[in-house]
């Protein structure tokens, strides 16, 4: 316990202090008439648009699961709301919940389900950074963008994200080719840990590894888990357009291409619901690097995070209900699922 409540009270502290860092220097008249003046429609836009990306996730996670198992789309889609709503109260909840749902009605190992999920985060980062290119280097610069030492900043990151990106991918790829010679190298070290220790971590691990058979699934069935990231990532995409026009602020579609690279390193921050990094680095993009007034840029970030987040707090909560569990039941699972990360030999 005492290890998940310093998690979350480091969590609220850094919350805290990009909120500061969020808020400092705004003009608050501007900022309420800012949220006056939005356009409803298009937030409403953004909340019908969130839905819709939450489903596709949850039918792509279907074709990564694909090998270990067929699950119908009903659990699939409880299973990832519930999970993303864990992840808003409790950080990283979700990646552990979401297979531990899954298993409790399929016969899909939970830790083979969670390697479903670390091929996802992969996924998703590539389709990001995919996306990051093509602005920097194939479609037309906004008018509205400010050459500055933060745009210059912005390419090495993502020059060095790709790499470590490919890196994570070859290694993933080496471990199910050789599955049973990396296993076997890893369970060798293990053999000065307790056996209590030893033989758990061991199984955990074989688990692990075949939980990414779907890296050598058909082309067919590979190319489509592609379309369905670049999906889930273009409906993201619309739904920021959409936020953007509800306050007038006049950016063609592809600028939230760079966006949502920014926000994918604010997002990593483990803050509760993400608050504080989201907003941070919303208002960096907009405001910095596209001349963006800050009130406006704050505004926008603001309905940007209510509205992405609310529809999946909302929804998860009626799906715990379908799950028979609480946010309790999920504390817990998430407790003990990192107490085991934590043994060491």
């Amino acid at each position: 316990m005492t290890g998940q409540r310093g998690r979350l009270l480091g969590g609220a502290f850094l919350a805290v202090v990009l909120l500061l860092f969020f808020f400092r220097g705004v003009d608050w008249a501007a900022l309420g008439t800012a949220l006056r003046d939005a356009r409803l429609l298009p937030l409403v836009g953004l909340v019908l648009v969130t839905l819709g990306v939450y489903a596709v996730r949850a039918w792509r996670w279907g074709d990564l699961l694909l090998p270990l198992g067929r699950v119908g789309f009903a659990d699939l889609f409880s299973a990832t709301m519930v999970g993303f709503a864990s992840g808003l109260l409790i950080p990283r909840a979700g990646e552990l919940v979401r297979p531990w749902l899954i298993s409790r009605r399929h016969a899909i190992p939970t830790s083979a389900g969670f390697a479903t999920i670390i091929l996802e985060r992969l996924v998703d980062l590539i389709t990001v950074l995919v996306l990051f290119a093509l602005y920097l280097f194939v479609l037309p610069v906004p008018q509205a963008q400010v050459e500055s030492r933060l745009t210059e900043l912005v390419k090495l990151g993502g020059a060095i994200t790709g790499g470590v990106a490919f890196a994570v991918l070859v290694f993933l790829l080496a471990l199910h080719a050789n599955a049973e010679r990396v296993t076997f190298a890893i369970e060798r070290l293990l053999t000065r840990a307790p056996r209590w220790v030893a033989e758990p971590c061991g199984r955990m691990l074989r688990a692990f590894s075949f939980g990414l058979a779907v890296l050598r699934a058909p082309l067919a069935q590979l190319a489509r888990i592609g379309l369905e990231s670049v999906a889930v990532w273009l409906l993201i995409a619309l739904g920021f357009h959409l936020n953007h026009a509800a306050f007038g602020i006049e950016l063609p579609f592809h600028a939230t291409f760079l966006l949502m690279a920014f926000l994918v390193v604010g997002v990593a921050i483990p803050t509760p619901g993400m608050v504080g990094g989201f907003h941070a680095f919303y208002l960096l993009a907009l405001a910095e690097v596209f001349g963006v007034p800050r009130a406006t840029a704050v505004a926008a970030a603001v309905a940007a995070h209510a509205l992405s987040n609310l529809p999946v707090l909302m929804f998860g909560l009626v799906f715990l209900g379908r799950e028979g569990l609480s946010f309790g039941k999920v504390a817990e699972v998430t407790r003990e699922a990192h107490e085991l990360s934590e043994v060491r030999p």
